[in-house]
């Protein structure tokens, strides 16, 4: 009976091994077409891409990864990505900014494009600060609620309206897209690929649009880290209690070993849309 036990020790141990080193394995879906640009959760997750900048040891600030498609994002193990939504907001995209610049981390915004008619200024001190800009359509309509021809002038204007709130300047050009409420269709994806604009997914959402209060955001965020190991974080830099929540979240991640990548444009990047005053 010891010997049958043995056996069957030496061949549960390579399944055992193979599950504890990719806890997502079992649920990942197949990857998709480039042309619906939604990658599977291994082609973000699994292995680094090349970076144009490499990490500062013993620094929260990580890689800076030139991004032209979806697949050029690909995270390691404790890589995080910082995005915020539907701002600029005056005192709270303030306060976000002066957290990040604090712990030396860029991160991503994605803009409504009548936010950033109403406040040019703040645009361009994003900028400024040397993060990425990207669209996340001019009014925050249900995109997939409106119709194809509808939902690409809804795009459309918003990319001219952080444009226009820019203004002419030394940045480059960049052409990240995050849809409203997450709400796409694959005719949409296909025809943003088709024009080389990157949609900006999420793995980490910190649902800080709920009345959570500051300290239930951020453990719900590194609750989630937690189970995903890396991953794209969703906020919004509209919110109070984002804001505050902000450098508690940060000071954690450095202590639990994170780093955070900073998503740049890819060389090859063109369009109306300008981002990142690098």
């Amino acid at each position: 009976m010891r010997r049958v036990a043995r056996v069957a020790l030496a061949l549960a141990l390579p399944l055992l091994a193979a599950a504890c080193a990719s806890p997502q394995a079992a649920g990942d879906a197949a990857p998709m077409s480039f042309a619906q640009q939604k990658p599977a959760a291994d082609d973000i997750l699994k292995r680094p891409s090349d970076s144009v900048a490499p990490a500062v040891p013993g620094s929260l600030a990580g890689r800076t990864i030139r991004v032209s498609k979806v697949s050029d994002i690909r995270l390691g193990a404790r890589e995080v990505v910082l995005t915020f939504d539907d701002g600029p907001m005056p005192g709270k995209t303030n306060a976000v900014l002066a957290a990040l610049d604090r712990h030396g981390v860029k991160a991503t915004f994605l803009m409504v494009g009548q936010m950033a008619r109403a406040h040019p200024a703040l645009v361009r001190k994003v900028a400024a600060g040397g993060h990425s800009i990207g669209s996340h359509s001019q009014n925050h309509a249900n995109l997939r609620a409106i119709g194809f021809s509808r939902a690409i002038n809804e795009i459309e204007e918003g990319r001219r309206s952080i444009s226009g709130a820019l203004g002419p300047s030394s940045t480059r050009g960049s052409v990240f897209f995050r849809f409203p409420y997450l709400a796409e269709t694959s005719a949409l994806r296909a025809h943003l690929a088709s024009q080389g604009v990157v949609v900006i997914d999420s793995q980490v959402d910190s649902k800080d649009y709920f009345q959570s209060s500051p300290d239930q955001i951020r453990q719900r965020v590194l609750s989630r880290l937690g189970k995903n190991g890396s991953g794209i974080i969703l906020m919004h830099d509209i919110h109070a209690r984002t804001a505050a929540m902000l450098p508690g979240l940060l000071s954690d991640l450095k202590a639990r070993g994170f780093r955070v990548v900073h998503l740049v444009p890819g060389r090859s990047s063109t369009g109306p849309l300008l981002a990142s005053a690098e």
